[in-house]
């Protein structure tokens, strides 16, 4: 039988999450220290974990059949590979940056700048499209040193919480992209692994759905169901269930966690009681 190769990254955050995510889709990996390849126990797949900005490449030459990397890196290396989907975590941004100090006008700072980056090819295309004429320095890693050491006049790279700028007395004038983690594929997967592929985002989207959902039950009179309807709108409508009370029935519904406590103070003043709200694991539509 065909396995999925899957490529992630071998170590931090996109990492971890990577892994969490596949765990919560039902797939179990042995993943060890120092592992290169790790096969799934109870789904046709297997992960390759590499370095991040080599994923892109392995799936294009289908070493990897998808991988999951940031948006920035499938931008950057113009390989051919299509997004499978989106996978909405590691958010990122790309933006350009300046020294604190220094006043900035409008794009057209960057006129005759250097600017330092891991970056060049979605930085050049940003430039190119406002025909700013700049000198792109690449530097591998601690970009936002070189304004500090006088190696560039401003900086282009990734933006999480902003605080790596202010702490090398930068600050964030030009926000180019948005990026997440993705699953990218190879174009031409054979049947087989597309249909593996197919339900290995099935699981994802399952497990996505539940993210920031609780499952809620409560007990209500007849006469005040409509009014608890109203405020329990769940996938399509609450389930009702009559109770041997007779006069009462149990609603079962899906919530939003955000809306949680404002939801069960107005539920308590129309007269539910025994209201219980458990977590939600999967949702499967």
């Amino acid at each position: 039988m065909e396995k999925l190769k899957v490529a992630i990254q071998t170590k931090g955050r996109l990492n971890e999450a990577s892994l969490k995510l596949i765990q919560e889709s039902g797939i179990d990996l042995d993943v060890g220290r120092r592992k290169l390849l790790s096969e799934a126990g109870n789904f046709p797949m297997e992960v390759l974990f590499l370095r991040d900005d080599d994923i892109p490449q392995t799936v294009a030459d289908g070493v990897a059949d998808v991988g999951i990397v940031g948006e920035n890196e499938v931008l950057e290396k113009q390989k051919r590979v299509v997004t499978a989907k989106k996978l909405g975590f590691s958010k990122c941004r790309l933006s350009l940056a300046i020294p604190k100090s220094t006043e900035y006008p409008g794009p057209e700072f960057f006129i005759d700048k250097k600017i330092a980056t891991s970056y060049p090819n979605i930085l050049n295309h940003f430039l190119k499209e406002r025909q700013i004429r700049a000198d792109i320095h690449l530097i591998s890693g601690s970009v936002e040193i070189a304004p500090g050491i006088g190696l560039a006049d401003a900086i282009f790279d990734i933006v999480s919480s902003g605080s790596t700028l202010v702490s090398n007395r930068l600050k964030e004038v030009e926000v180019v992209m948005q990026s997440e983690a993705v699953l990218i594929a190879k174009p031409d997967l054979c049947m087989e692994k597309q249909e593996i592929l197919n339900e290995l985002i099935f699981r994802i989207e399952s497990v996505q759905r539940a993210e920031g959902k609780k499952y809620i039950l409560l007990n209500t009179p007849n006469e005040k169901i409509q009014e608890v309807a109203a405020l329990l709108p769940g996938m399509k409508s609450p389930t009702i269930v009559p109770l041997a009370k007779e006069g009462w029935s149990s609603m079962h519904s899906v919530i939003a966690e955000d809306d949680f406590w404002e939801i069960i103070g107005k539920l308590k003043k129309v007269g539910a009681e025994g209201i219980l709200v458990v977590p939600i694991e999967k949702m499967i539509f």
